[in-house]
């Protein structure tokens, strides 16, 4: 493959639009990775890490521009963002080692392709892969694989911590291409496999991301993130739950505390961060009570289709919305009600 180092972001566009094997090189945790697999096979490689794009800055409005180039470590560690968003901080430093996230970037971790082992293998067929040869997963090993939104087509998870946690402070993503810039909500640049697996976000080849804004959310700092993973460290989510939750100050008939907004998302359980909608909706308004977050969880998992090997995800990820809400509900105003209060179990 050709080798070109970027001088600016305008160039780097340019190079990359007119090939279309081309491909964009930050911290190269994953795609050097997928090029020794054999998985990537570019014919030219853009080299961008030394764009100036790594800044963390506050703009005017109190939105927090996290520029492209910031890398995983870095951003972990912000002040501004661990006291503003601690999910995001959290999400970061569950995700990896050490000396991956000193090298990975914020938009290289939002395009990592998924680690399933048959999109890796390039000797088994792979929809994602190679369009139209078919999915080894859904008769192989799916411990791994998606529960929401999969298709006959694909049922790989996206393996990113920090997409399911910025998906929960609803950022946004600022793209370049050809045409100039847009922003895209960060729900909407992961896609669901359908009958194009292959896609994996909304991006036309050659936009390349060079921020992602998180905007002033109110509740922002009562955020926290639950990872479950089979061991400890430097293993990617079996499932992974983010959310943010605001109490309104009345209470209901009981004196327990009233639900006024919620963010709930899950990660390891769909192609992109699955938001949790119908659950929020439950939600809102409702007490903050152990017994409603699982009903809320219930409702968003109703169209759960599990695979032979991963039903137990649909139990984890009720369990672990129920013990990260009661957590947020313990840590605003001391209670919560239910068979959870004032326990520590796992999911």
């Amino acid at each position: 493959f050709e080798f070109l180092r970027a001088e600016d972001v305008a160039s780097a566009v340019a190079a990359v639009a007119e090939h279309p094997d081309a491909v964009y090189l930050a911290g190269g945790t994953n795609l050097v990775d997928r090029m020794k697999l054999g998985v990537a096979t570019p014919n030219l490689v853009v080299d961008i890490s030394h764009l100036p794009l790594d800044q963390i800055v506050e703009l005017p409005d109190g939105t927090v521009r996290i520029g492209a180039m910031v890398r995983n470590s870095d951003l972990a560690a912000n002040l501004l963002i661990r006291q503003r968003y601690p999910v995001l901080s959290q999400a970061l430093l569950a995700g990896a080692s050490g000396q991956l996230r000193n090298l990975a970037t914020t938009a290289g971790n939002l395009l990592q392709r998924t680690r399933c082992v048959y999109f890796q293998d390039v000797s088994m067929p792979c929809n994602k892969r190679d369009p139209g040869s078919g999915c080894s997963a859904r008769e192989g090993y799916t411990r791994y694989h998606a529960i929401l939104g999969a298709s006959a087509g694909c049922v790989a998870v996206h393996p990113s911590d920090m997409a399911v946690a910025m998906a929960a402070l609803d950022a946004s993503v600022v793209v370049t291409g050809r045409t100039g810039e847009r922003s895209i909500r960060l729900t909407d640049l992961h896609r669901l496999p359908g009958d194009a697996p292959h896609r994996d976000t909304v991006l036309t080849h050659g936009e390349l991301i060079t921020a992602v804004d998180l905007p002033p959310l109110a509740f922002s700092e009562h955020s926290a993130y639950r990872k479950v993973r089979d061991r400890a460290s430097y293993a990617f989510a079996l499932i992974s739950v983010a959310a943010a939750l605001d109490l309104n100050e009345r209470r209901d008939a009981a004196g327990g505390p009233i639900i006024r907004e919620v963010r709930i998302v899950f990660g390891g359980v769909a192609h992109k961060p699955w938001r949790a909608t119908a659950a929020e909706n439950l939600l809102r308004g409702s007490a903050a009570s152990v017994e409603n977050f699982r009903e809320a969880a219930d409702v968003e998992l109703a169209q759960a289709e599990t695979l032979k090997d991963n039903a137990f995800k649909v139990t984890m990820v009720r369990n672990t919305v129920a013990l990260l809400l009661a957590d947020l509900t313990r840590r605003q105003v001391g209670e919560v009600g239910g068979d959870l209060a004032g326990q520590e179990q796992k999911p």
